[in-house]
């Protein structure tokens, strides 16, 4: 059996494949979904996005096994994946039951007994306004309320795919982006998907043991099939890639030992679902506090053109830009390469010729400004700097947005691990950052606060308030880090100054930041 090519990891070919959503699923992983799908014996598999045809590939591989093959149908949308499929070792009967068609828009008729794919990994940005508008229609029509904006194609593929599934018999094993678990749209969603079928089993993955490596992505495993919701499933962590244990325990119906390659637990539903399927289950599930009793947080600045918004010291010298039009600024995350912005890290930054100043006008007519600040404002305007797309909003366009210095910095999304920096230097930062607000600025207050977020146990909740990625990469938005966790038992380790500081200032009002 011939494989399937590697992915390509930058270029044209790569972006191309970004746009289709186009990643193949390894062979290892293809085989453990199918070997989930053909326990049952159906008549026919089902792949609702065929592609180059790996799950076609793997039930012809575990046919002997099984000792018998299931009629392989299936529905592609891009033709030029079947001539992949073809030169990977597929034959032209393999592929007779492939229909060239949408799935999502135009689906078959069903039900189908089994249902294994890997759907189009598209993002929402990616996605075009009237398909946006056909599949919000779409999830009303499967759920009864369109999802918002944001969902992923791939959770419109899975919600289609159940629909088709056969309600007595049917077994479906989709490989998802953990977005599909985490989004906004996420809790509902796996609650309806819980409500309605019986979830076996979720497989996730150590960034080491990826299934695609070189993709910025997360995956998970879905094993669901028809039938009474069950109270627990089986939550699965692969430690280790192109594992054979994984088929090996599927297809044993989950009860193959000893395990080596594989880290399995039984969870209650009820706990996932408000934990997130994706994450691991919660260590401390007794957290009563989170940032926000402590803590506001805002967005980092959005320029809209770092290029001519944040300067060096020299560019601003050298333009003539008076100091009170110029803040301290912080805008790559990759300029703090520890967990403290101070002066003598501005100064490095400085000697290298990194920026560390923000151009920050404010709204007043032009005439009203200093003679260097029109001149700068006018080469902006001869730069087509009023025309970028997040600028074209602003009256005037030159008006920055401002911050006030937060105490501590967040790098919520970067190959390093997502961390809190303390902000020694008074910078606002841009959107590499979040700010966050202490609820008081008295010194003891924002000690303790550092102590707080700088402990183990709070750095390792993040993973329950953000989306992960490839790498072991995670993203928190604003209102999911004020929803971190705090376990009260780092409080109570604080000094007893400090503790008794924080207690009683944890209760004040937001600050109107």
């Amino acid at each position: 059996m011939k494989v399937l090519p590697d992915l390509p990891r930058t270029g044209p070919q790569r972006e191309a494949l970004r746009e289709k959503g186009q990643f193949w699923t390894p062979p290892w992983v293809a085989e453990a979904m199918v070997s989930y799908v053909l326990r049952a014996r159906p008549e026919t598999l089902f792949d609702p996005a065929v592609g180059a045809g790996a799950f076609f590939q793997a039930a012809k591989k575990l046919a002997p096994e099984l000792g018998y093959l299931p009629l392989l149908v299936g529905s592609e949308i891009d033709p030029t994946t079947l001539d992949q499929a073809l030169a990977s070792g597929l034959t032209p009967s393999d592929l007779a039951g492939v229909q060239l068609r949408d799935f999502l828009l135009d689906p078959p008729d069903g039900p189908f007994p089994a249902i294994v794919g890997n759907p189009p990994y598209i993002r929402h940005h990616r996605l075009p306004p009237v398909l946006k508008g056909q599949l919000r229609l779409l999830s009303r029509s499967l759920l009864g309320r369109p999802l918002d904006g944001r969902t992923g194609l791939h959770t419109y593929f899975l919600l289609r795919a159940l629909r088709l599934l056969h309600p007595q018999c049917g077994r479906l094993a989709f490989i998802l982006p953990a977005d599909a678990f985490e989004g906004i749209s996420a809790p509902f969603v796996w609650r309806w998907v819980t409500e309605h079928y019986c979830l076996d089993c979720v497989i996730t993955f150590e960034p080491e043991a990826s299934p695609f490596p070189d993709v910025d992505v997360n995956p998970v495993i879905v094993l669901i099939r028809a039938g009474q919701p069950h109270r627990r499933f089986y939550w699965v962590r692969c430690l280790q890639p192109k594992s054979i244990e994984l088929r090996r325990w599927i297809l044993a119906d989950f009860q193959y030992q000893p395990l080596k390659e594989l880290s399995v637990q039984v969870r209650e539903l009820s706990e996932a679902l408000a934990t997130g399927l994706s994450r691991p289950p919660r260590r401390d599930a007794s957290c009563s506090l989170t940032l926000l009793d402590f803590a506001t947080v805002v967005r980092g600045i959005a320029t809209g053109a770092n290029e001519f918004f944040l300067l060096t010291r020299r560019q601003a010298q050298s333009l003539g830009i008076p100091p009170e039009f110029l803040v301290p600024a912080i805008g790559r995350t990759r300029d703090v390469p520890g967990n403290i912005v101070d002066y003598a890290l501005l100064d490095r930054l400085d000697s290298i010729g990194r920026p560390t100043l923000l151009f920050c006008p404010d709204g007043r007519p032009l005439y009203r400004f200093p003679d260097a600040v029109r001149r700068y404002i006018a080469e902006g305007e001869r730069r087509g700097i009023p025309q970028r797309p997040l600028i074209a909003t602003r009256r005037p366009w030159y008006k920055m947005e401002t911050r006030k210095p937060p105490a501590f910095l967040f790098a919520y999304l970067g190959r390093r691990n997502a961390r809190f920096i303390r902000n020694l230097a008074g910078v606002v930062p841009l959107t590499g950052f979040l700010c966050v607000y202490p609820r008081s600025e008295e010194r003891p207050f924002v000690e303790a606060l550092w102590q707080v977020l700088t402990s183990e146990d709070v750095i390792r909740n993040l993973a329950i308030v953000g989306k992960s990625y490839g790498s072991g990469c995670i993203k928190v938005e604003p209102r999911a880090l004020e929803r971190l966790p705090i376990p009260s038992r780092i409080i109570r380790l604080l000094p007893s100054g400090l503790q008794t500081a924080f207690s009683s200032a944890a209760v004040q009002e937001v600050l109107p930041y």
